[in-house]
């Protein structure tokens, strides 16, 4: 019997499955809408891990008998309490594998990092900050948001940028070219309707509105220049916990930047690395231009005693393929 390794990637807006055969080639693939149990509940979950990965193997043209390992990165699996239901759904597939279970950072991480360990920053429209080392150890934030103080995804730098506008208005900051783009956003009168509408939830400026920050600062506007910079110390200040937890301030490693933000400026990434460099001055930016769900694969791999390094690259190239259809 071939033997084939099953990734999952569950996410907030869309989900995937794919599979692949031991020589690291991709032979099926499945894809579906939002996952995560904070958004569909542990029933949509479930209806969506089913969906996809019936997907996956109908179109690989095998049977579960046929996966020998799994990985499992699901948004939203952040704390011990998650790991009973979780493990509940994935029982419902019946999948005689083994399998890993893991917040989807960390497939994100593995699908990045040359050799599956480092640390795994997420700036999207939510941040998160996971690391792995070379034992599997694993080092985390809570995903908790700023509730615990963990900036920036795209939402915190949009509400940084509405305190930068007060902070305008009231005349205790600096001017910014932010405050005309958002009036002309919401559709507000004036500043003081904006800010009163933004108050009062008349006006919503949600994560969406992230791109236009760097488009401001791209344009020379120092206010958001500096929210950018703000949001790479932050990002640096969660890899830095990360690292310190697993031990990392004198190893040579990979930081693989996970997420939209990071095509907004290079400027985010490199006050986040120049954060990370006073503390690990040999951690190293990868980033992550994969498809996550390889990562899924390659933790499939592991759970069958496979040394998956060296079919890494070969994954890769047939997984973009598979994915960009």
């Amino acid at each position: 019997m071939s033997q084939y390794f099953l990734g999952i990637d569950v996410g907030a807006t869309k989900s995937h499955a794919l599979i692949a055969d031991s020589q690291g080639r991709a032979v099926g693939f499945g894809e579906g809408g939002p996952g995560s149990h904070e958004v569909v509940g542990y029933d949509g979950l479930q209806t969506v891990l089913h969906t996809i990965v019936n997907a996956a193997l109908a179109s690989a043209g095998i049977g579960k008998a046929e996966i020998i390992g799994a990985g499992f990165g699901i948004a939203g699996y952040d704390w011990p309490g998650d790991a009973a239901p979780h493990r509940r759904v994935i029982a419902s597939l019946e999948l005689s594998a083994p399998y890993a279970l893991v917040n989807d950072t960390i497939i994100g991480l593995v699908a990045g990092a040359t050799e599956g360990w480092g640390v795994g920053v997420v700036s999207g429209t939510g941040c998160n900050c996971w690391g792995r080392d070379r034992q599997g150890r694993e080092g985390r934030m809570t995903g908790g948001g700023h509730a615990f103080a963990e900036y920036a995804g795209g939402g915190d730098l949009v509400a940084k940028a509405v305190q930068t506008v007060a902070l305008a208005w009231g005349r205790r900051g600096p001017a910014t070219r932010l405050t005309d783009v958002f009036l002309r956003l919401t559709g507000a009168t004036d500043e003081m309707d904006l800010l009163e509408g933004l108050y009062r939830g008349h006006y919503q400026l949600t994560s969406a509105a992230a791109p236009l920050i760097f488009q401001v600062a791209a344009e020379g506007d120092a206010v958001a220049q500096d929210i950018i910079r703000w949001a790479g110390r932050e990002l640096g200040s969660l890899a830095i916990g990360v690292i310190r937890q697993l031990g990392f301030e004198q190893l040579d490693f990979e930081v693989v930047q996970i997420g939209s933000l990071y095509n907004g400026s290079p400027v985010l990434g490199e006050t986040m690395m120049a954060t990370i460099h006073e503390v690990a001055p040999g951690a190293r930016a990868i980033r992550l231009t994969v498809p996550p769900v390889v990562g899924g694969v390659l933790l499939g791999m592991e759970q069958a005693g496979v040394n998956y390094p060296p079919l890494r690259a070969t994954l890769v190239k047939a997984a973009s393929a598979v994915s960009n259809r």
